[in-house]
Parts: C-alpha cells; structure tokens; sequence
C-alpha cells in the first residue's frame, strides 16, 4: 500500500510536471503576438511535441494503476479526475499551438488595433490555469470554485472583443483576415478557460465527491 502511494505521488508529480509546460505555452503564445516575437512562436510549437508526449505517458501510467490496484473511493477518484485533467492539459497546449500559428500570420501584417482585452484574456486564463492546479496541490476547495467564478469574466471579455472587432470589419473591409485572426485567439483563450474550469470542477469532485458541472451541485441540493 505505501508503494501505491508514492505510484500516487508520482503520478501527480508528472500531471504537474505537464501543467507546466502546458502554462508556459500558453505564455509564450501571447508574448508572440503581442511583441511578435518569432521564438516565442517556436518554442511554443517545440513544447507540443512534450506536451503530446507526456500526455501519453501520464494516461498510460493512470490507467496500470487502475488495472494493477483496483482502487476504490477516494483513491479512484484521484485516478480518474488525473485522466480528465490529462486531457483538459493536453487539449490547452492544443489550443497555444492554435494561438501560435494566428500569431505568426499577425506578425507578417500591421496591427488591426492596439491589443489590450486579448492580453488581459490571456493574463486571466494564465491565472485560472494557475489557481486550479494550485488548488490540486493544496487541497483548496476555495480557490477552485474562484477558478469557476473567473471564467464567466473571461467570456464577458471575449464578448467585448468579438464586438469590437466586427466594427473594425465593417468599418473597413481590409481588416477582416487580421480581425478573424483575433477573433479565433480570443475563442482559443476562452476555451483554454473553459479546460481550466473543467480542471477545478475535477478537483471539488476529488475533495468532496460532488459533481458541480452544468448545475448538478445545485439540482442535488433540491
């Protein structure tokens, strides 16, 4: 049994170890398009590779645990939201990648406008990535419902800029390719706060067994 625990401890360590990279590439995307810096961009399209690795890596050992000790309760759900939170992982580097690439054909063009609500998306999406697996670590039930709470504010500033950027569009028609461009980094930003607030809801269904998506904590309590 202590030699489960310590599969167990490993297991998070690799999660975290992924998580990592995973925020750095989310980083370095927006540090490419705002400054336009092409190795930003590369090293952002060099992390995928890890990325992708050690998503394999981490599902493969999670599931020889399953296979190997069978466990139960707490222990399972351990196992199960670490599978989950591997993919929502994954899926965000993903979505740097996407980022990256808009960022690249940017770079070649002059700016639409002066970006200020997509790198606040960004600082704010960094920071909820941050918080719920800070949360994860410390066993945090509070700051994994304030990773829930933020991702409403990230969609209000995806809002605003999708409005913004259809002006632009309308007003002048050679804007439009640049315009979409930043309309799909303000979508991938949104949906890496998205995978985020998927990580927490995993991380309260951990602590407390209670399944808080699309309103189920609610509905239970009626």
């Amino acid at each position: 049994m202590v030699h489960f625990r310590e599969e167990l401890d490993e297991l998070q360590r690799r999660l975290l170890e992924m998580a990592g990279l995973v925020e750095s590439a989310i980083h370095q995307s927006i540090v490419a398009l705002v400054h336009r810096d092409e190795q930003a961009a590369k090293d952002v399209l060099w992390k995928e590779a890890q990325i992708n690795q050690k998503d394999l890596e981490i599902d493969e050992f999670a599931t020889r645990l399953l296979a190997l000790y069978q466990p139960m309760a707490r222990d399972m759900r351990f196992l199960t939201a670490v599978i989950k939170m591997n993919g929502d992982l994954e899926r965000m580097g993903d979505l740097a990648v996407n980022i990256t690439e808009r960022a690249l054909s940017l770079m070649q063009e002059p700016a639409v406008k002066p970006l200020i609500d997509i790198p606040r998306m960004a600082g704010l999406a960094e920071i909820m990535v941050r918080n719920c697996l800070d949360a994860l670590v410390k066993r945090d039930e509070p700051l994994a419902r304030s990773v829930l709470v933020s991702d409403d504010e990230v969609d209000e500033l995806r809002d605003a800029v999708y409005k913004e950027l259809v002006t632009f569009m309308q007003e002048q028609s050679t804007t439009i390719p640049r315009a979409i461009d930043l309309m799909f980094i303000a979508h991938n930003l949104e949906r890496i706060a998205d995978h985020a607030t998927n990580i927490a809801e995993d991380v309260l269904f951990l602590m407390k067994g209670i399944d808080v998506r699309h309103h189920a904590e609610q509905r239970q309590q009626t």
